[in-house]
């Protein structure tokens, strides 16, 4: 069997853009695999055009391994987001081909599950406007809907510090949510990379009471000093991994000791294979995986793919019950969240058929997401201040 060429469809919202890329094969066997780009999707794209003709066009789609080292390599520069998520899209592609083709899921040829269900977060969820009384309401909907575990960025356009008036108000809106999902439900403290140390390691003491089940993205992710300075002096979880796109560069993270749960997104690390690598030395290092989900049906079902196999898997990230629901339609066979929790899939290759024709009703557009703008939570572009 071998690739004869790829195709690559986008299907667009006013804040993400979801790139899909099918496989085919000379024996009419087709693959998909999807990631989400924020501000590259051209790039990513271009990418993709050159990397058929030098890479993918005549390769085995069998030989994922050699595939992913041509792809990351044979270029010579340094891969980078752009280049890891072309490979990850094109390496899901080819694992969904070799599921297909065998008759059993992804998870079945990675080593065989390790559990039959895999818990789910809510995030997207909060896009109402930033007082207590709506994050509450809204909070409200998460668990109504069965989710045990939910996710939220409460400090607003936050950036290095954080003044008292916004602290009182972030702080406020944590304490909602948490008289409204109650005590036994996840609550998960997103930072995005915002703070200083020191505001990092204040704020995990005035948040400490509404037990955050981790504190993400404390510091910028640039510097794994800062971070571990973050971990020294604070007792709540910390994870992070979401922009970092080579597994080799997780070493210096499990060196320090300074996440406690990793986040890598399987759409930007290089596929299914590079992530299941990635979790079995975090494996030895007494770290979870929790990985980054911002994706559409495609890319939840192959991060569900490796929960399957990976016996440190904590928790896997939706967005798609709350922000953009309707993309759900690209793509038959949909992983769905019911009672909190996503029932390992058993079909073949990802378990999902891409529909080409659904993804043409949403164009791309020029998506955009300002994490540093007020309103940037209403994943509103047209509605937030500049």
């Amino acid at each position: 069997m071998r690739i004869t060429r790829i195709s690559t469809h986008v299907a667009g919202t006013p804040w993400r853009n979801l790139t899909f890329v099918q496989v085919h094969t000379d024996e009419g066997l087709v693959g998909v695999g999807e990631t989400r780009m924020l501000g590259h999707t051209d790039a990513l794209l271009g990418y993709l055009r050159e990397a058929e003709v030098n890479h993918v066009r005549g390769s085995d789609p069998f030989a994922v391994e050699d595939l992913v080292r041509r792809m990351k390599y044979g270029d010579y520069g340094r891969a980078g987001e752009i280049v890891m998520s072309g490979i990850a899209c094109v390496e899901m592609a080819c694992w969904d081909i070799k599921g297909k083709a065998l008759g059993v899921p992804v998870w079945q040829l990675l080593g065989g599950r390790v559990t039959d269900r895999v818990k789910a977060y809510a995030n997207g969820w909060y896009t109402v406007e930033r007082t207590p009384e709506a994050f509450h309401q809204a909070a409200r909907t998460v668990v109504e809907r069965g989710y045990r575990a939910l996710k939220l960025d409460p400090f607003g356009a936050g950036r290095a510090e954080l003044d008292h008036a916004e602290t009182v108000h972030s702080v406020a809106l944590v304490e909602a949510v948490r008289d409204a999902v109650g005590p036994e439900t996840e609550l998960l403290v997103e930072m995005h990379g915002r703070f200083s140390p020191a505001t990092a390691v204040r704020l995990a003491g005035e948040l400490a009471p509404y037990r955050p089940a981790w504190l993400e993205e404390p510091v910028p992710p640039e510097n794994l000093k800062a971070l571990a300075k973050v971990a020294e002096k604070v007792d709540l979880p910390i994870a992070t991994g979401e922009r970092i796109h080579d597994r080799i560069e997780f070493r210096e993270l499990f060196e320090s000791q300074a996440a406690d749960v990793i986040q890598p997104d399987v759409g930007h690390l290089g596929g299914i294979l590079e992530a299941r690598k990635l979790a079995a030395t975090a494996e030895t290092h007494y770290v979870l995986v929790a990985p980054h989900n911002v994706g559409g049906p495609v890319l939840t079902a192959a991060s569900l793919q490796l929960a399957g196999c990976t016996p440190n898997f904590k928790i896997l990230e939706h967005f798609n019950d709350f922000a953009d629901a309707a993309v759900g339609a690209v793509a038959k066979g949909a992983p769905q969240v019911v009672d909190g929790y996503f029932t390992l899939p058993d079909a073949p290759g990802l378990g999902v058929e891409f529909d080409a024709d659904a993804a043409a009703e949403f164009p791309q557009q020029q998506a955009r997401f300002d994490l540093w703008a007020e309103g940037w939570e209403k994943r509103d572009p047209t509605g937030s201040a500049r």
